[in-house]
Parts: structure tokens; sequence; C-alpha cells
């Protein structure tokens, strides 16, 4: 079990070939780069952020398939003064990450922070992340589902950060070895973090981690299927009922098929105009499935803060 660096095409992983490795200043060893280039989806101003952090993923193990999308690592280094606070539109999935990163907020109190592991649920609200100084982030995200494998209730998560201990049992030398076989490689510390995962499914019925598997197979189609607009089409497809369908999302997910159907399609408007482009939003609208442009309007103000157009007119180059 090893982990890589994606070397699929990048329209399918969102990441484009790197560099060699090389050592820095602080005997870390640097990873092959890779940008997230076709595929930013959640990252809000996804263009800015590279001047203030590095954002590299990896593929999961094929053990993990179906439970873990991918691992991905923020690596930042910034002048004394300078902050950088990235807000991210989430995806439908659980994070187990390990790091020095800041508590979630527009100030945390200042840094440096400690190594942690924490576990992040989803968030249903915008989030934000304030990066000063140095440091990284090392996390695994989990399959919209995926996390209802380790944990019997995943909603009791939803819109909370909290310390892996005690919600998962990844050990207590997890942070120090993974920040170890990080002088080596940032795969090495991913493989690390696989292991973790990996053994805290040792004691974890046979039947849950295949159910996750299913729930994140269902969500996969929510994902990419634009034809699915309600739960009902998606049970249809499931060959379930949209109330059994709604306790396993609840329980696997955190959250309802409608909210996992709605947040896909409010990251597509966003990703449509990542770099300013100019688009028909009521094309765009229908293109989604929503009934009109007047509804993708209010759900995209709602959840981004600002409108689709305003949006636009802020990622185009002065």
């Amino acid at each position: 079990m090893t982990a890589r660096p994606a070397t699929v095409p990048a329209e399918s992983t969102g990441v484009t070939p790197g560099s060699q490795d090389t050592v820095n200043g602080d005997g870390l060893r640097d990873h092959p780069t890779r940008p997230v280039d076709h595929d930013t989806r959640g990252i809000m101003a996804p263009r800015r952020m590279p001047e203030f952090a590095t954002l590299s993923r990896f593929e999961a193990q094929v053990e993990l398939a179906g439970l873990v999308d991918w691992f991905w690592c923020v690596e930042w280094d910034l002048p004394s003064g300078v902050v950088h606070r990235q807000r991210v539109l989430t995806q439908p999935g659980v994070n187990v990450s390990v790091g020095t990163s800041p508590p979630p907020g527009d100030d945390p109190p200042p840094g440096p922070w400690p190594l942690t592991v924490m576990v992040d649920g989803v968030a249903t609200r915008m989030t934000t992340r304030a990066l000063s100084g140095r440091g990284f982030n090392l996390a695994a995200k989990s399959t919209t589902g995926g996390f209802g494998a380790w944990i019997d209730d995943v909603s009791a998560l939803t819109d909370t950060t909290l310390p892996a201990a005690g919600i998962i049992p990844l050990g207590d030398t997890l942070a120090r070895d993974i920040a170890d076989a990080a002088r080596t490689s940032l795969s090495a510390a991913v493989d690390v973090l696989a292991s973790g995962l990996l053994g805290a499914l040792h004691d974890r019925p046979e039947e849950r981690i295949a159910t996750a598997r299913e729930v994140a197979r269902i969500a996969r189609v929510a994902e990419t299927d634009r034809t699915i607009r309600r739960v009902a089409d998606l049970a249809a497809l499931a060959g379930s009922t949209p109330r059994t369908l709604q306790r396993l999302f609840a329980r696997y997910a955190g959250v309802s098929p409608t909210w996992v159907i709605r947040r896909f399609r409010l990251l597509e408007a966003a990703e449509f105009v990542r770099d300013g482009e100019h688009v028909e939003w009521s094309a765009v609208a229908a293109d989604l499935g929503y009934s009109d442009q007047a509804h993708l309007v209010r759900d995209f103000t709602a959840n981004i803060g600002t409108s689709p157009a305003a949006y636009a007119r802020a990622q185009r180059p002065d």
C-alpha cells in the first residue's frame, strides 16, 4: 500500500504533474507539486490561493476505495504580518486531518498552532481558514457516506471540528508519525494516515463498511448525473424509497440526500465561473436542475454571500 500523487488524467483528478522532490531549508522533503487546475470545486477564488499556499492531492489506496475520495495537503509559508483567509464551500465529505492549521474562523488565536489530529464533519455553511506564518495540513477526504464505515452516526459530526481522539481510534502517535514521515515525502505521510484509517476499520462490522460504500456509490450518481433533481429520482435509481435513502444519508453522510444534490449543483455553478467566464445564468440554472434563474441566484447568494454574476466578476483578472 503506497500512496502516490494522482496520475490519471487531470480532468478526472484535478491535478497535474509536478517537479521532482527537493529538500527545503527545514530538512523536510518537498514533494511533486500538483496544483488543482481542473477541479477546484469548493475553493472560493481558487486562482488566488496559489499566491499564498500549495494544495496537493494524492490518490486513495485501493483498500480505501469507496470510503476515501483522495488525500490532500495544504502547505504555506507566509511573511510576518501576512494573513490569507481562504474561504471554502465544502464538498459533502468528512475530513480527517493532521497538521498545524488554525481553527476555523476569520480571526483565530495567534499561531503557531500545535500538531493535532482533527475530524471535520460536513460543513453546511461557508468556512474560512486564516493562514499565517508557516504550517501544513494533511487530510483524508471521505466520500459522501464513506465515513459511516468508521462511526455509527455521521450526523453527530455535521458542522463541527473535533479532536479525533474519542471519535476514531487512530493511535496516540499518529500525528508525530506523520510529521516524521513528511520529512521523507508527503507520499510517505499519506501512507501513515491511510494505515491508521485502515487499522481503525479492523473492528467495524463488514456489513457497515459495505453499506458505506453503497451510500457513496449512490451519492456519486447525485454528483455526476444532472438529471437527478429530487430525492425521488435518486431513490428510484438506487432501488430504494426516499424515506430509506434519507435515513441512510443521515447516518452515513451526515446530511440529507436533498442537501447533497443541491450542494453539488452549487459547487458546479461556482466552478463554471472560477476564471470569471461570461455565462448565461438562465442556461446554467436549467442545466443544473433549478426551476429558474431566480432560484439559482437565491441559493448561490445564500450560501456564497454574493450573487453568481458578482462572484464571476470578482474572479476576472484586474
